[in-house]
């Protein structure tokens, strides 16, 4: 998707993303974050600023929607390399492996991967703050229950501790969708509240209730599962903000949050 939501020239590349980002930043180690996945004019500085906010690992596991029509549901890459503008990235086999192995549910399908954007854009915030790093990309599908969702987060969690090494999680999400900024910001930090207090059920429900239309719900379920059976104990908001801040159009925005887990 590079040259769509990004640019796929890597000096360009790089010139944007170090305005987004800052390095000197005070970092926590963290378990997981919540990052948007829009084109990087538009939710770039929040990504930027909640990869800044963090110590980055080598390791990653990186949980987005899929915004195709799909028949798989948990979709993993367990083998390959992706290529990108900064470089090549190794999917870390392993670990994959280790996350199937716990779940009943995740299948290794790499052909859903291939035109889906809500993974692919956290990569180069990464590359360019960490250098190399391994990913396994796990793509879900919109209709997957709250139960799966939970198995996953138990499964992801058990293959780290497996796998011994450090692991960060990322769940990759934009918010409201094509909504005014005032609906967008009441409904939104409805379900940043619930990632506040790590509640994955109340994310679930609150989505699902008030009609928020935040794509990456699902992921962010998970992930939230997950980090809480890697002990985690608080979530902080780095940075929200919408479409229209950039645009200068508030009457259909798009929602991006940046949330740290430690």
């Amino acid at each position: 998707m590079s040259g769509y939501f990004y640019p796929h020239n890597s000096d360009a590349l790089r010139e944007m993303i170090e305005e987004m980002v800052d390095p000197d930043q005070n970092k926590e180690k963290a378990i997981g974050v919540i990052s948007p996945h829009a084109g990087y004019i538009y939710s770039g500085k929040v990504a930027g600023s909640v990869f800044s906010s963090i110590s980055l690992p080598e390791n990653y596991v990186i949980l987005g929607p899929n915004h195709q029509e799909v028949s798989t549901g948990i979709s993993i890459m367990r083998h390959g390399v992706w290529e990108m503008p900064l470089g090549d990235v190794g999917i870390n086999t392993p670990l994959a492996d280790l996350i199937m192995k716990h779940s009943d549910t995740v299948r290794e399908n790499a052909k859903n991967h291939s035109q889906e954007h809500s993974l692919e854009v956290q990569v180069p915030f990464i590359q360019f703050l960490k250098g190399h790093i391994t990913i396994v990309p796990i793509s879900i599908a919109y209709f997957i229950p709250y139960e799966e969702l939970e198995e996953l987060g138990r499964a992801i969690a058990k293959a780290i501790r497996d796998y011994g090494q450090d692991v960060l999680i990322i769940a990759s999400t934009d918010m409201s969708h094509y909504v005014s900024e005032e609906v967008a910001k009441e409904k939104d930090f409805q379900a940043i509240e619930k990632i506040l207090d790590l509640d994955a059920k109340g994310l679930y429900d609150v989505v699902k209730k008030e009609n928020i239309s935040m794509c990456g719900v699902l992921p962010t379920t998970a992930a939230i599962v997950a980090s809480k059976k890697l002990k985690a104990k608080k979530a902080d908001l780095i940075k929200y903000q919408t479409s229209g801040d950039v645009s200068g159009d508030f009457f259909k925005v798009v929602g991006y949050a940046g949330i740290r887990i430690i």
